[in-house]
């Protein structure tokens, strides 16, 4: 079987970058930006970078840094993650247990991680980021006088010094500073040689714009100690590009594809809004019909935006160095919808399994929950999917198990197992999905069903 040489990693027509320029210049202009930064992703490789305005005289490039601001936060969860799958610590732990820490009352390290933790937003004293880390010398001091402001584990709340515990907790259990794990662990691996805590040049210099005049003001860049690990990182458009790949598909030297899965599954939803929502250490929103992950940020003279749109397989990715003024998460969306319009993905070509198990080639098929019929059907490494035969309803994908269960990863049956019953002779009788019963026939008199059926079975009134 031959398939057409479509290069999908070709950059995007000239129809396609034109209107991802005009994206990029119409938020700069409206924005009153010094410089913006887009670029796009396309199936884990940098195709188009775009910018409009100046940064030292010329047009900044992907290898200029900006301040990433709370991106940072997403760097932060992947090294608790990598900690986690270790076996060094567990997402239910209160994070009592790993720091002393008596402002976070029973706070778990899932809690921070989903911003569900109770912790006030801000640091104590002075506006944390334009001001010197030294100011707050220890965690103790980037807790107020009200530390907590909402019942752990009851609502979302942002919270910069969550992320500022976690980031005290990497460097415990690492025995090293958060920022050398960070380059050791993520960076150095995934071949981010651009990202750092303090700016290297080249590098944008933040600015604030005067509301009602085109003037502006330099931002102080400090070193915000230990409320680093809410935003203190520096990157480019080309390091954020290796980034949103790793996020797309994972990478085996850092985290696993699995574990991305969970960290982009949403944890707590934002205040009231359906569109909005928050996993471990993402941020998640729907835009333009589109499911995207990944984080804004924001520092004193800086924006930045990456999302990530699994679907598409699609990374859109916007920097500028003004403190406010463009709507930064929504340009970057924007630059995913205009490729993914004008260039919508070619799929990947449909080809056979290399190979097939007779017995679970057996189980496919129409199985039926009570009345309601369902098909099974059999995908590569010998996972299921298991859909309503029509409309909508609990559709799952499973994932084999060595034992010879099925575990859900996703939608209704997520993390739920499905084993086959084998019946006399054994041959399969049915199948057992968290206690739910899928026969072959509908209510048959002779089947295993909870609560028996009628002897009588089906009949007409």
């Amino acid at each position: 079987m031959t398939t057409p040489d479509i290069d999908e990693f070709a950059e995007p027509l000239p129809a396609t970058r034109r209107a991802l320029l005009r994206r990029v210049a119409l938020g700069q202009a409206e924005g009153r930006a010094p410089s913006l930064l887009g670029a796009v992703v396309r199936d884990g490789r940098l195709v188009w970078t775009g910018a409009r305005g100046c940064v030292d005289g010329h047009a900044p490039d992907a290898d200029t840094q900006y301040r990433i601001g709370s991106l940072t936060k997403t760097f932060v969860a992947v090294l608790v993650l990598r900690l986690r799958d270790e076996g060094l610590l567990d997402l239910g732990d209160p994070l009592a247990r790993h720091l002393d820490v008596p402002q976070a009352e029973g706070a778990t390290v899932a809690q921070l991680l989903s911003h569900t933790g109770g912790l006030a937003a801000e640091a104590r004293g002075p506006w944390w980021e334009r001001t010197p880390g030294a100011l707050r010398p220890g965690t103790a001091d980037i807790f107020g006088e009200r530390p907590l402001v909402h019942p752990a584990g009851r609502r979302y709340h942002y919270s910069n010094p969550g992320f500022a515990l976690l980031g005290a907790l990497v460097e415990r259990l690492r025995g090293a500073p958060w920022g050398e794990v960070l380059a050791r662990e993520v960076l150095e691996p995934l071949g981010m040689g651009r990202t750092s805590l303090e700016p290297r040049a080249p590098h944008a210099g933040g600015w604030a714009v005067h509301p009602w005049a085109d003037v502006l003001l330099p931002e102080p860049a400090e070193d915000t100690g230990w409320m680093g690990p809410a935003g203190q990182l520096w990157s480019t458009a080309g390091d954020l590009a290796r980034f949103a790949a790793f996020l797309l598909d994972g990478d085996e030297r850092v985290l696993g594809a699995g574990t991305l899965a969970e960290m982009r599954a949403s944890a707590a939803p934002e205040d009231g809004d359906r569109d909005a929502g928050y996993g471990l250490g993402t941020q998640l929103i729907r835009h333009g019909g589109r499911f995207l992950y990944g984080h804004t940020g924001s520092m004193p003279g800086f924006l930045a935006a990456l999302w990530v749109s699994a679907e598409d397989r699609l990374a859109g990715i916007a920097l500028a160095n003004t403190t406010s003024g463009p709507a930064i998460g929504a340009i970057a969306a924007d630059l995913i919808g205009v490729v993914a319009e004008h260039e919508p993905r070619i799929p990947e070509p449909w080809r056979p399994l290399p190979e097939v198990d007779p017995e679970l080639l057996a189980l496919t098929g129409p199985w039926y929950w009570g009345p309601r019929p369902y098909h099974l059907r059999l995908r590569a490494d010998r996972g299921l999917e298991l859909s309503p035969a029509a409309g909508g309803g609990r559709a799952s994908r499973f994932r084999a198990e060595p034992d010879g269960t099925w575990t859900g990863l996703d939608g209704y049956y997520a993390g739920e197992t499905l084993r086959v019953v084998e019946g006399e002779g054994g041959a399969p009788a049915h199948l057992d999905l968290g206690t739910f019963v899928f026969t072959r026939e509908p209510y048959a008199p002779d089947g295993v069903v909870p609560g028996g059926v009628d002897p009588e079975g089906w009949r007409a009134l």
